[in-house]
């Protein structure tokens, strides 16, 4: 890890990036409470925040696939001003705002949200100097960090919605998105970033990157862990309700403390390895959040349990995030990135679905059991297609005369 922050201008593009994806991180919850308080409605705040977890998940490899094709700083300054302004517009509603407008300003948001974290992993192998070993690492150690966004994030912008109004605090979103996003794109090393000219010339053709077998494998086992990312929040929820709502707050955070830690763990060890690395980690993934049910009623149980459990999640992205930049085609490295947004997205909202199903017909302990159940799913996919996970030995360099 040390090894990776050392190399010039690191610190400052991971620490411009993560900042940048810090609203991003905040915006679901900060939608759903500001979209709740125009409305007075938590079934329209519902469909506001659907409307702008559908937009990511559609527009987001088509953001990629531009970047791929045109290079980051225009679609990343465009993306962020338009995303940022419509937050600025969002938050200017007032009470008297129809629904459609609320949530056509949401699908606006979410569509036109900046593919910084993909253009980050596209260029590690170009700012670590091809160092495959560096590479792996800075992928641990951005899942690690990205822990960081989802605490700060919402906790941040949920307090300053308390301290002012919802509407002051999407604005804010909405100001720190626009001007993180620009400062990332700002940086030399994205704005040198150029598309691969091999492809499109000579009649190479692009195509999509779910055309690369182990793209796509990825994307699919990246679905089945977004159901227990999101079955999981809800189990949890519906679990510490009966502690009190600050009960629910600490058992997530300390579900995240476990995964920043096991990020961190990774990084140090070097990162992933491979799909062998994988297919470990997924079993464990599913076979600690189905242990969950062993917390019964007892929270400090359920949170020492979530502490272990959490452990899994940043080396899983990780290595999904690490495979997924040596398998990807050429010129379709930022549309694969994008596909596991779109992967997770999806997965997330079916976990969501399915947990508060179970949960409301047969209770918390079976809940945790299904979703811990789609980690040891995923694993099972991995494995069988185990074969289009395998990376390509890199060509050995050619010999001097």
């Amino acid at each position: 890890m040390s090894t990776v922050l050392r190399h010039p201008g690191v610190k400052r593009l991971f620490a411009l990036n993560v900042a940048a994806r810090v609203p991003t991180a905040g915006a679901g919850v900060l939608i759903v409470v500001h979209a709740h308080a125009l409305t007075g409605s938590y079934a329209a705040a519902g469909l506001v925040a659907a409307a702008a977890a559908l937009a990511v998940a559609v527009a987001a490899p088509l953001l990629g696939g531009i970047v791929d094709r045109r290079g980051q700083t225009a679609v990343l300054v465009a993306s962020g001003l338009v995303a940022g302004g419509t937050y600025v517009a969002l938050g200017s509603l007032p009470h008297s705002a129809p629904l459609g407008a609320i949530a056509a300003l949401a699908a606006v948001a979410g569509a036109a949200q900046p593919p910084t974290g993909a253009c980050l992993r596209t260029l590690w192998p170009d700012v670590l100097d091809g160092d495959r070993e560096a590479v792996r690492s800075a992928f641990a150690l951005e899942a690690a960090a990205l822990e960081l966004t989802y605490i700060s994030g919402p906790a941040g912008f949920l307090l300053l919605a308390a301290a002012t109004s919802t509407g002051a605090a999407m604005a804010v979103l909405g100001v720190v998105l626009a001007v993180g996003t620009v400062a990332f794109a700002a940086e030399p090393a994205s704005r040198a970033w150029r598309p691969d000219a091999s492809v499109g010339a000579g009649g190479a053709a692009r195509g999509s990157a779910l055309q690369a077998p182990g793209v796509l494998t990825i994307a699919a086992v990246t679905t089945l862990i977004g159901v227990v990312m999101g079955g999981i929040e809800v189990a949890v929820t519906a679990a510490g309700s009966a502690h009190g709502t600050g009960a629910t707050s600490a058992l997530l955070a300390i579900w995240g403390v476990g995964s920043l830690v096991g990020g961190i763990a990774a990084a140090r060890l070097g990162g992933a390895r491979g799909a062998r690395e994988l297919l470990v980690l997924l079993v464990m993934l599913g076979a600690t959040h189905m242990a969950l049910v062993a917390g019964g009623t007892s929270a400090v149980a359920l949170g020492a349990l979530l502490l272990a459990a959490g452990a899994s999640i940043a080396p899983v992205f990780a290595t999904t995030m690490t495979l997924t930049g040596e398998l990807a085609r050429p010129g379709t490295t930022t549309e694969a990135f994008s596909w596991n947004i779109t992967a997770l997205a999806s997965g997330v909202a079916l976990g969501s679905a399915l947990a508060g199903a179970v949960v409301e017909a047969a209770g918390t302990g079976p809940a945790f059991v299904a979703m811990g159940a789609a980690g040891v799913a995923a694993a099972g996919l991995a494995a069988a297609r185990a074969g289009t996970l395998q990376v390509p030995a890199p060509a050995p360099a050619a010999a001097v005369a």
